[in-house]
């Protein structure tokens, strides 16, 4: 404890150290009065002014030299009602930098700056934000039995390739990640030819605008572009990323693994690697590189294309088993913000919580969840360990799982630093050794196989070697955070199969209410527990299909009967394997509170709005406008813009309501309170009755969120003694990415047990 405490009384001061290097640089060598000094200190990351400050251009992806001045590729973030952000883009031009991309997704463009403006950009009073154009990467049937999908709630089969039930017919699924081998037998449709992938895109060029005839680290260009439905421009811009038909789609491995766990229909051989929605569509965003790396803008690109087309081919479900490092707040942090509108289109966001709950000495790490994973809106997925079997009673959660809560920061008006510290990660999944399918050229050569099979021989050898295995039929087991996402992102289009009404945070409430607590995990290790399948689709069934629809027309009402005709609620529990189990009646809300109840079912909560996201004192809700009607245009299919702004006042949860929070207390690590009760503990008290009816529910009054007394405290959620540990800060320039991790010095200061993320645990 002593031996903590010291390390985490170091690493503050070692970070306010460096803060204050960083407010000196400034100062004095940018010129910036105090004022202008702390403004740039609170709109720009912590890690884009530590290389600002560096004396010399340290080694990344988004730092450069360029003919003696140092540049840096960035996002920033506007507040500027200006849609078109005409005015910030002239004056980066101005500034001798050039602008790459404008966003829909964010309010935001990528751009590359000298070093020595980045402060007089922020200073802007349009500027939010500004932001590293950051590395993103991977993180790196027996699911169909263990997760309930083959109950009589969801799908039986009558022979090993004849089922009936849900099996995600209608519903698009886009997968952000290294491609998908289109032409593997896992990707085609019943008739065993027709490929499921719809649609194929690379967005691996669009953040250096190089796709565009750009060229790359080239001051002066602004080649933002307005992508008006049916015009010339988007029309070439699709064309430059169109990636339909590539005959090496997934070099890396990553992504098709990850389809093939969503929607895989892989019950043609013995190693059956079917998926959780083996008849959904899928739509492959290529966004990593093949060594599973790719920049933060691409990313953003590629949630752009998905919120474009979500209407058009009903991609109902974004599935990102992929992350940043960021040392922000979600409320600015760039891919919080783009998962968040994606939220507010109306498309659930499935996101992998990370694969640093352990570090290389093997010490539990909490407060480890990476962007986007941190966003209140978007579902959070920790890995669970099945040990290779169907019963549910033996699985533990992964050690690699990232931990909760969120750690993201800000600087305030008073200049003191702000954690988030938000309940994560929202359910786990399986995610140790699923089997899945493995990338190879369209022909499934062997001697074509993608780089993760290649380099460790160990995730397919189990399947036979390249010279074993039948083309297109090809087979290895992955593990990781990045894994578990997409069974969670498949059970979603189970859900919109069998209820296309839903809206995505009313989808994550039922996710949370009818998983599983495994027993001895606190509520940071695995959130509300094990995804349950089938009673996720019991709860389902038993909703309204208009509520999506009444939702954003303005017309249901806080407390509305949420219940379809002649529907009731389920009886709260789900039988698997002959195992039959209570759900967890679990439900995060606010970011920081525990909620429980039928009223959450029974009545509509303003909360299910997919427009409003609520986390502690911030309520935010947005305004989505799409492109106006023309030839060839249909109303309301191609979004334009997504702004948010306070949300107004109103109820967030109503009467009837039963507060959970109360029930687990003030935190302590020790005594296994608070954030680290045993998720069991707590379920098992709500299922007897135990917690608190709210009596008036939960309201903004004002821009106030008036909540009787259950918003928790920074002390409360975290005990900044117990906790912090080696690596959870982040200092120095050490920078964390999804199974990558740089420094300003080439070193690796910080390190995760990323072979266990990769290659499973016993």
């Amino acid at each position: 404890m002593v031996l903590i405490e010291r390390r985490a009384a170091t690493l503050r001061q070692r970070l306010l150290t460096s803060l204050l290097m960083v407010v000196i640089v400034l100062t004095v060598l940018l010129g910036l009065s105090p004022a202008q000094a702390q403004t740039a200190r609170s709109k720009v990351a912590l890690d884009l002014q530590l290389v600002i400050a560096s004396p010399i251009t340290p080694k990344l992806n988004w730092a450069k030299d360029v003919n003696g001045m140092r540049m840096v590729k960035v996002l920033v973030v506007s507040n500027s009602t200006d849609p078109d952000l005409v005015a910030l883009r002239a004056d980066v031009l101005a500034k001798g930098g050039s602008v790459y991309l404008r966003f829909v997704s964010v309010s935001a463009i990528s751009a590359m700056l000298p070093a020595n403006q980045v402060a007089a950009i922020a200073a802007r009073t349009d500027v939010q934000g500004i932001s590293p154009d950051r590395l993103t990467a991977r993180t790196a049937s027996t699911l169909e039995y263990m997760t309930g999908a083959l109950t009589a709630n969801v799908r039986t089969y009558s022979s090993t390739n004849a089922y009936s039930g849900l099996d995600g017919t209608g519903v698009g699924i886009a997968v952000l990640d290294s491609g998908i081998g289109w032409s593997h037998l896992n990707m085609m449709a019943a008739d065993g030819k027709t490929t499921r992938v719809v649609k194929a895109v690379d967005l691996q060029k669009v953040g250096d605008a190089t796709a565009l005839g750009v060229k790359d680290w080239t001051a002066g260009i602004d080649a933002s572009a307005s992508l008006y439905p049916s015009s010339k421009t988007i029309s070439n811009y699709e064309t430059a990323i169109n990636a339909a038909g590539t005959d090496r789609s997934d070099r890396y491995g990553h992504g098709t693994h990850v389809a093939s766990v969503a929607a895989g229909r892989g019950f043609y051989q013995s190693n059956d690697s079917t998926g959780m929605a083996p008849n959904a569509s899928l739509y492959d965003v290529k966004v990593l590189d093949g060594n599973g790396v790719g920049q933060l803008s691409d990313a953003i690109a590629g949630i752009d294309w998905v919120i474009y087309h979500a209407k058009e081919y009903n991609i109902r479900v974004l599935n990102l088993s992929l992350a940043a490092d960021s040392t922000e707040t979600w409320q600015t942090d760039p891919l919080a913000r783009a998962a968040r509108s994606a939220v507010a289109a109306g498309i659930t966001v499935v996101v992998a919580a990370g694969n640093f709950g352990q570090s290389a000495t093997g010490a539990e790490r909490f407060g480890t969840v990476s962007s986007p994973g941190h966003d209140p809106s978007v579902i959070t997925v920790g890995s669970a360990n099945t040990k290779g079997t169907t019963v549910r009673s033996d699985d533990t959660v992964n050690f690699f799982s990232s931990r909760g809560p969120t750690r993201g920061s800000y600087i305030d008006t008073n200049g003191v630093r702000q954690v988030d510290n938000l309940l994560k990660p929202d359910l786990v999944a399986p995610g140790n050794k699923i089997v899945g399918a493995l990338a190879s050229d369209k022909a499934g050569a062997g001697g074509s196989w993608a780089y993760l099979p290649v380099t460790y021989s160990v995730l397919s050898s189990p399947y036979g070697t390249s010279g074993q295995q039948k083309a297109k039929q090809q087979l290895l087991n992955l593990s990781g955070t990045s894994i578990a996402a997409p069974a969670v992102a498949g059970t979603v289009a189970l859900m919109l199969q069998a209820n296309p009404g839903l809206t995505p945070p009313l989808i994550k409430a039922i996710l949370q209410y009818t998983a599983q607590p495994i027993v001895g995990a606190n509520l940071l290790q695995q959130g509300a527990g094990l995804l349950n399948v089938d009673g996720a689709v019991q709860m389902a069934k038993a909703l309204r299909t208009d509520v999506r629809t009444a939702v954003e027309a303005g017309n249901i009402a806080p407390g509305a009967s949420l219940l379809a005709s002649g529907k009731t609620m389920p009886a709260k529990t789900s039988t698997v394997n002959g195992q039959t189990f209570n759900w967890s009646r679990i439900v995060y809300a606010g970011g920081n509170q525990i909620v429980s109840g039928d009223a959450l079912f029974t009545q509509y909560q303003p909360i299910y709005d997919h427009r409003l996201v609520w986390a502690r004192g911030v309520a935010r809700r947005a305004t989505v406008t799409f492109w106006p009607v023309a030839t060839g245009v249909p109303a309301n299919t191609y979004i334009k813009s997504i702004v948010a702004a306070p949300a107004p006042n109103q109820s967030l949860l109503t009467a009837g309501v039963v507060n959970a929070t109360s029930l687990a207390g003030t935190s302590s690590k020790f005594g296994q309170t608070g954030t680290f009760m045993p998720t069991a503990t707590l379920s098992g008290w709500l299922a007897a009755g135990s917690g608190t009816t709210l009596g008036q529910g939960i309201i903004i009054s004002e821009g106030i969120i008036i909540s009787e007394g259950i918003i928790l405290s920074e002390g409360i959620i975290l005990s900044e003694g117990i906790i912090i540990s080696e690596g959870i800060i982040l200092s120095e320039g050490i920078i964390i990415s999804e199974g990558i991790i740089l420094s300003e010095t080439g070193q690796t200061g910080v390190s995760s047990a990323n072979d266990s993320s990769l290659l499973g645990e016993p």
